[in-house]
């Protein structure tokens, strides 16, 4: 986020893991290495062709980027009392920092570099949920859009097999995914103070229409009608369809809000995993997924 000419990263703007510690397991929802990003002397090194265009083309290591770019962005001071009132709510949090460090050491160690990676992200349009994916732009380039609405990947297969046409040749792809939630400094879940709008305003806000349907359909109160999605909104059509399993247990949540991003991110990591099944064929020499819950804050 933006403050004055100042860009941070809020220390509790995270991507929270269901797990306190980053999990490396096979296709799954933490980090899914394919096995050939594991193999050390046998992986083809990577040779650029000469007319090839360098995602990030200079010698500095990606691990020694993000060290650069953490030592140089203006973080606000550390609220203990805050800190501790987010992971309350949110157990396993850390900060954009901790998680950035931690997954380019461990993909850097894999042969993940800016030269060889195509990053890849299925974030919401949201604003807010920029951060994470400019500090891993840094470090491996310009990212290929999947998302859309609450994070969820509308490019779908056909954007997959596109973005999958452009990772380097003998190269990786990172994939980032996850839906978002707002914390405001009260600990109001669901909402989040944004800079320059006297409303708290709420986060995610498609999330939360998508629930407000559900609530009604599974509570009593939806309009009947015999329209059908129209295509001028269909993410959002969507999003309330694939939201439509969890409706019991949202409705027996002790806090709605706070479960509810847990929830989209069952959907749509199902959603991702099938795409990246459906499109393997076309991955290289290795991908990591990165999944998770960003948790958003006030500036």
């Amino acid at each position: 986020k933006k403050v004055g000419t100042k860009t941070y990263i809020p220390i509790h703007q995270t991507m929270l893991l269901r797990s306190a510690a980053l999990l490396l397991v096979c296709a799954s929802s933490a980090l899914a290495f394919s096995t050939t990003a594991f193999v050390g002397s046998s992986r083809k090194a990577f040779v650029p062709s000469p007319t090839a265009l360098n995602i990030v083309g200079d010698a500095v290591g990606t691990l020694e980027k993000i060290k650069q770019i953490l030592s140089t962005e203006d973080y606000p001071p550390e609220n203990e009392a805050f800190d501790a009132m987010v992971k309350g709510t949110f157990p396993g949090a850390m900060s954009n920092k901790e998680l950035e460090m931690k997954v380019v050491e461990i993909l850097a160690a894999r042969g993940f570099e800016g030269k060889n990676t195509l990053l890849a992200t299925s974030l919401c349009c949201d604003e807010l949920a920029r951060t994470l994916e400019d500090d891993l732009g840094k470090c491996f380039g310009k990212n290929f859009f999947l998302g859309g609405l609450a994070g969820f990947p509308f490019a779908g297969n056909t954007g997959f097999g596109a973005m999958s046409a452009h990772i380097p040749d003998d190269g990786y792809c990172l994939i980032v995914q996850g839906p978002h939630v707002g914390i405001t400094q009260d600990g109001v879940v669901g909402c989040v103070e944004r800079e320059g709008i006297a409303l708290v305003d709420k986060c995610c806000g498609s999330a939360i229409a998508a629930s407000n349907y559900l609530q009604g359909i599974t509570e009593g109160g939806a309009t009947i009608t015999t329209k059908i999605q129209t295509f001028s909104d269909f993410q959002q059509g969507a999003v309330q369809e694939l939201i439509l399993p969890h409706g019991k247990r949202l409705a027996e949540a002790p806090n709605r809000m706070a479960e509810l991003p847990y929830a989209l991110f069952e959907s749509q990591d199902m959603l991702m995993q099938d795409i990246i099944q459906a499109g393997k064929g076309g991955l290289k020499a290795g991908t990591a997924v990165l999944s998770g819950i960003q948790i958003n804050t006030s500036p």
